[in-house]
């Protein structure tokens, strides 16, 4: 059966089929015996937005590489079901949230701190609090902070901040421009005399790539400019 995808859909699939998707995943919690051991993450995406995650340690920090996240530091690894429950116990017991949505992440890309101690800090912080928490879970081994740093690895240490995000394809619509950052799906373009603007490839599913004109930057689709707060009273 045929469906429409939405425009702004970075899935390149209908509501139905993006729902079933989700349901056979361990971030939806319904896989409950897989014998892996997993491994529980602190993430930083920018200042006040820390997240709790978990992932298979077999992946390593590729979970944290596909989320954008511009350091983290392990938690502890155990069972998948310690896992979760130690996800949760950060949830409610320090409120570190599980999500954070791609738009609050893009936001604050543009003024993160310069040195990489600023930028540990938080995260130095909840893992502090998270291991000294009474009813950590017995089976899962609490790890070390180590925090690790993706800025350069990004290359947001030498891009300039975007000033927007493109929030939807359509036909007839095209945008090209130089690539100074990739974070997670997020490619940093800039389109000439408009600055760096942030394109989510999860967007282009099922959209063709075209060679554009040599030289050529343009910014055809519709932007979503990232609110600019204020730098002080006066």
């Amino acid at each position: 059966m045929r469906a429409g995808v939405p425009g702004r859909s970075t899935g390149a699939r209908c509501e139905e089929c993006a729902r079933l998707d989700r349901a056979h995943s361990v971030a939806a919690d319904t896989i409950a015996d897989d014998p892996r051991p997993y491994r529980v993450y602190l993430a930083w995406f920018g200042p006040g937005l820390v997240k709790v995650g978990i992932t298979a340690a077999e992946r390593g920090d590729a979970r944290l590489l596909e989320q954008g996240a511009v350091c983290f530091s392990w938690l502890g690894t155990g069972p998948l079901m310690a896992a979760r429950r130690t996800e949760e116990l950060l949830r409610a017991a320090l409120r570190v949230p599980d999500r954070i949505p791609y738009a609050e992440k893009r936001a604050v890309r543009a003024a993160l701190p310069k040195t990489a101690a600023e930028r540990a800090a938080e995260v130095r912080e909840l893992h502090a609090r998270a291991v000294a928490l009474p009813a950590w879970p017995e089976s899962l081994r609490a790890a070390e902070c180590r925090v690790t740093d993706h800025l350069g690895v990004f290359g947001l240490d030498r891009a300039p901040g975007a000033f927007g995000e493109v929030v939807e394809l359509a036909p007839g619509g095209a945008v090209s421009g130089e690539l100074v950052a990739a974070v997670g799906p997020d490619l940093h373009l800039a389109v000439g005399g408009r600055g760096v603007v942030v394109l989510d490839t999860r967007l282009m599913a099922g959209w063709g790539l075209v060679p554009g004109e040599a030289q050529e930057l343009r910014l055809g689709f519709p932007v979503r400019e990232f609110r600019q707060e204020p730098e002080g009273l006066f």
